[in-house]
């Protein structure tokens, strides 16, 4: 049932965890790091100043805040929202082709295409009918990435790793729920002890967001708004469908959708291009790692709102943060923390013996990163697994038929 009353704050009470709040700081940090600095990027190819560049932050956070708290509270699931990092990596190559009054326009439209989307139903419509298991194959090839990640970071930072990934292993065995928790504080102290990390730079200062009104120019609109609506339509709302899905929800996509992009039209005036269901991160929020109960999993989203916002008010000191910090420590994080999403969804794609090779396709291709006409390899690993799907399933038909002539 929907939140707002009096049970409702008693019930948040009693389904709140560490874990699942964990689980949430962990989804920021992990969506603050990488992605961050695409917009960073996008920023700096748009040639925009210090306080459009700091209240591009402010939207692009603030917007997945809001937006993951109301719509985990209504909907009692784990919605975690994000700004659009294949829509910012759009921006890099484009975004210095048009002024940046014109740009916020093609991104308020962008959102409000992105939510016709959804009130129309079709998208939905279409991935319902996706078989289950080719959309479990697409979540473990989203999350193979940061599974390799975890040990490839054996290179750099041997000592937080073998910390990280042994105290996981031991804490699982007695107390599965804290696993990732432990992971994550082991994995921070072998990281403090290794020097050359100075955060005296980092400026702490609170960001506000900067009012730009929007210009409409047809260029803009075809070169800008229509392609950001696309690509995070594709690339973003559909695998972040699947993710819920893969892990036991049923959301309503119409909801889903249209709240996102008219969150995007909402902030894009502050700098904000799109927000959207996410994908990779939204896994470490869904899974068991959060809690056992897929119902108090919402707390996470929570969490992961709440978070978010702090990051959003303080979108400068964040920014340094992470220019200060290894890498390998994010790696080390989201790979441990998706361990169990990613041998969750492994089994369940090869599960189904005649959909196994129509999964391992579109595992493959997801996997690969491959980025064909700006869309992202979820949505292409989709295509293809669909493709190989539907081929196998006529060929079986045709044979069926012919024996029984």
């Amino acid at each position: 049932m929907p939140g707002g009353t009096p049970s409702g704050r008693r019930g948040l009470l009693a389904d709140a965890s560490l874990t699942a709040v964990l689980a949430g700081l962990i989804t920021v940090v992990v969506s603050c790091s990488g992605p961050l600095l695409v917009v960073l990027a996008a920023a700096s190819a748009g040639r925009l100043t210090d306080e459009q560049t700091a209240s591009w932050v402010w939207a692009a956070c603030v917007g997945s805040g809001v937006t993951a708290a109301v719509l985990s509270w209504w909907t009692r699931m784990p919605v975690i929202t994000a700004f659009s990092t294949p829509g910012a990596a759009l921006l890099v190559g484009s975004l210095g082709d048009y002024t940046y009054p014109e740009a916020v326009g093609a991104f308020l439209v962008s959102g409000l295409l992105m939510a016709l989307f959804g009130l129309t139903g079709v998208f939905g419509q279409v991935l319902r009918r996706v078989p289950p298991g080719i959309v479990a194959a697409m979540l473990a090839g989203v999350l193979f990435s940061f599974g390799v990640g975890l040990f490839s970071a054996l290179d750099g930072a041997p000592l937080p790793v073998l910390a990280s990934l042994a105290t996981y292993l031991a804490v699982k065995q007695r107390s599965p729920r804290y696993a990732v928790a432990w992971a994550l504080v082991a994995a921070v102290l072998a990281t403090a002890v290794a020097p050359g990390i100075d955060a005296s730079s980092v400026d702490i200062g609170l960001t506000l967001p900067v009012f730009t009104a929007p210009e409409f120019s047809g260029s803009a609109l075809v070169g800008l708004a229509v392609p950001l609506a696309v690509v995070t339509t594709a690339s973003q709302n559909a695998p972040g469908l699947g993710v819920l899905a893969a892990c036991g929800y049923r959301p309503n996509d119409r909801l889903l959708i249209t709240a996102t992009g008219l969150a995007s039209t909402v902030f894009a005036p502050l700098g904000g291009h799109a927000v959207n269901l996410a994908a990779i991160t939204a896994a470490i929020s869904t899974g068991e790692e959060a809690h056992r109960d897929p119902r108090r999993r919402y707390v996470a989203g929570l969490a992961c709102g709440v978070f978010y916002l702090l990051a959003g008010v303080c979108g400068a000191a964040l920014v340094g943060l992470f220019a200060v910090l290894p890498p390998q420590l994010i790696a080390v994080i989201a790979g441990t923390a998706l361990l169990a999403t990613l041998s969750t969804s492994l089994t369940q794609a090869v599960a189904d013996e005649p959909g196994r090779d129509a999964a391992v396709v579109t595992f493959l291709t997801t996997a690969s990163g491959v980025t064909l006409g700006g869309i992202g390899s979820a949505c292409w690993g989709l295509v293809l697994g669909l493709a190989t799907h539907a081929a196998l399933t006529a060929w079986r038909r045709r044979d069926r038929q012919e024996k029984a002539v």
